[in-house]
């Protein structure tokens, strides 16, 4: 899929918002559609076909997760990207549990935008070679079936002493591709489940954040990805893991993950 063949469909009520993503995705080369309303949105959805969407969850009439909940019903499956100035755990985890590749809170700098479309059109990309293509350097190889996952990007793994292991998955680093650079949080800090616990700087420049897939305070990093960041692209599942933590609310989050094999 070339730059020219890339189509996004963009919905928000603030004009400046659609102007913005206009403005980026056009210097990509990337086409653009736009509709200020769910409703207007879905009516495109439903007629055209786009390779991606962006999405704002505060709509008028029509919320962006109705928007996701009307996909889903039609099965359409147009990946989609949400977009909030609401920003809470709640917002986040919802989008993904109701489908969404990915959340993309406001305001958001331009190149915030451009890395989450680069992961969008990406993300759609491999999805299409796994479909057309059975090559076995292609594959995606899952995470194991013990560990759980929020969205695509991370996962976690549940010790017996109580805490908890968290790790990127190997489709994550596929989208992103060749990590440049990977920047951990410090000891003790705390981070929340649906939001950014660590920042990977892929070689082409983009920075990509990474989603939590639970909170808690982190008792340990992997020192080694800092100076060594290719153990993720090798091992992501067990040599290459993030962080562990103490988790917070565990028996409530736990219901927003899902079982690797799923």
């Amino acid at each position: 899929m070339s730059k020219e063949d890339k189509h996004l469909l963009a919905i928000d009520d603030e004009q400046v918002i659609l102007d913005a993503v206009k403005r980026v995705a056009g210097s990509e080369g990337w086409q653009v559609s736009t509709a200020a309303d769910a409703h207007q949105g879905l009516d495109l959805a439903l007629k055209n076909k786009y390779d991606l969407c962006l999405c704002d969850i505060k709509l008028p009439d029509m919320d962006g997760f109705e928007f996701l909940e009307h996909l889903n019903r039609t099965n359409s499956p147009l990946p989609v990207i949400m977009t909030t100035g609401y920003a809470t755990v709640e917002n986040a985890v919802k989008s993904l549990d109701l489908g969404a590749i990915d959340y993309l809170p406001k305001p958001f700098t331009a190149d915030e935008l451009l890395s989450a479309l680069y992961r969008g059109f990406r993300y759609v990309q491999i999805q299409q070679q796994q479909q057309s293509k059975p090559d076995p350097n292609s594959l995606i190889v899952p995470c194991p079936s013990q560990y759980k996952k929020l969205g695509y990007a991370s996962w976690c793994f549940m010790d017996l002493d109580g805490s908890v292991k968290i790790g990127l998955s190997f489709l994550f680093l596929k989208i992103i591709g060749v990590i440049k650079k990977i920047n951990l949080l410090p000891m003790e800090s705390e981070i929340n489940q649906g939001f950014s616990c660590a920042e990977v700087e892929a070689k082409n420049g983009l920075v990509h954040p990474v989603v939590s897939p639970l909170s808690g305070q982190i008792i340990q990093r992997n020192e080694n990805l800092i100076e060594n960041p290719e153990i993720l692209e090798k091992d992501p599942y067990f040599e290459g893991w993030l962080y562990v933590i103490v988790p917070h609310n565990l028996n409530y989050e736990i219901n927003h993950l899902t079982f690797c094999c799923q």
